[in-house]
């Protein structure tokens, strides 16, 4: 749906599916970094318990005992060996949630810090690792449950934008405290 409606002129969208698959996950993300340089990720994952669109603020590293597609649990149980226990994505979700919020999309917007330790935790820890933060997760419910493809479609191109907005935003503070 979001690659439909689309992102602004000025944004680049690719959009892949990600098996649901840790060994996937750990070659992919790193891949699609390497291949894009973006300036920023957005990873969206269904949840069978959401019932709002929620964004994660931060991605963990260990507590992963759930077995995916292929059968498959990474022994170590977690992302990264070594890596920190969270890591908060750079996006002021607070912010962005406010803002989409405001603007009456009729699908409501909450925040979290718990991604599942299942394969959105995973993926998304995994892409904040590699960014250094310069990623997001948005969890999703199933379609019809309660929102439609375009609800969801109009919330996420929301959502997006108003994350590019935050990020550039906070890279002009950046820059300007670098150059006095």
């Amino acid at each position: 749906e979001l690659e439909k409606l689309g992102l602004r002129d000025d944004v680049d969208l690719h959009v892949y599916e990600i098996p649901v698959e840790y060994q996937t996950v750990q070659r992919l993300i790193p891949a699609l970094w390497k291949k894009h340089s973006p300036q920023l990720v957005v990873h969206v994952g269904v949840s069978g318990m959401a019932t709002t669109v929620t964004l994660e603020k931060c991605g963990h590293n260990v507590g992963y005992k759930g077995l995916d597609n292929c059968r498959f649990c990474p022994g170590s149980q977690c992302c990264v060996e070594g890596g920190p226990e969270c890591i908060d994505s750079i996006i002021d979700m607070d912010t962005v949630c406010k803002r989409v919020s405001a603007l009456e999309l009729d699908v409501t917007v909450t925040i979290s810090k718990d991604a599942g330790r299942y394969l959105c935790d995973f993926t998304y820890y995994t892409s904040l690792y590699q960014s250094r933060g310069r990623s997001a997760f948005v969890h999703v419910p199933p379609l019809g449950k309660p929102y439609t493809a375009e609800q969801l479609g109009r919330a996420l191109q929301a959502i997006i934008e108003e994350m590019l907005d935050v990020l550039e935003h906070s890279d002009e503070k950046i820059n300007c405290q670098h150059e006095h």
